[in-house]
């Protein structure tokens, strides 16, 4: 994802153009590859998720006129990302509900992108510091280093439960992936 430093707006920034090219690659890729690509794909929005409810979502709640909706929106968003990576999980591309859930990922992380960048984003940068949003750079990199690669939609969503539970659970999720090989191109 992002190299190390930078705002927490441009980290995000990072993680959002990383994805884009994900979800590119999957549209042309060859079906054999497509496993292997929306594993990837689910490794980084989790983490990006993770970072987010973290770290960003109660800064934005701190610090932006109206935050508390703008973050409750955000945060439901993430949860029907997750409900639909974890459909996706337990599926293969031959399966007739790969596709249409995959588009429906697609579309509603590219929407989720959109709002984010137009309106969160400038807002924060605009009620906050550019310290305080290099600390946040700085927290949302190192939760992603340590947040689960796999979706757990029923898992609490506040940002105490994500800060407390993520690394445990972002550990077991890493066991799995290196048994398993998932998410390695």
């Amino acid at each position: 994802m992002a190299a190390p430093g930078g705002d927490v707006i441009a980290e995000l920034e990072a993680d959002h153009r990383e994805v884009q090219m994900l979800f590119a690659r999957i549209a042309v890729a060859p079906r054999t590859e497509l496993q292997e690509l929306v594993h990837r794909v689910s490794v980084e929005l989790v983490r990006h998720s993770i970072a987010e409810e973290a770290y960003l979502y109660p800064a934005v709640r701190a610090h932006v006129l109206d935050g508390d909706r703008l973050a409750d929106k955000e945060v439901a968003d993430h949860a029907q990302v997750e409900r639909l990576l974890k459909g996706l999980e337990g599926r293969s591309p031959a399966d007739a509900d790969f596709d249409p859930l995959l588009r429906t990922l697609s579309r509603e992380v590219d929407l989720h992108i959109q709002d984010e960048e137009q309106r969160l984003f400038p807002a924060l940068a605009s009620g906050t510091t550019p310290e305080e949003l290099a600390r946040l750079g700085e927290r949302v990199r190192a939760m992603k280093a340590m947040a689960p690669t796999r979706p757990h939609p029923d898992a609490p969503s506040s940002p105490t439960a994500r800060r407390l539970l993520a690394p445990g659970i972002g550990l077991i999720d890493r066991v799995r992936d290196y048994r398993s090989g998932r998410g390695r191109e």
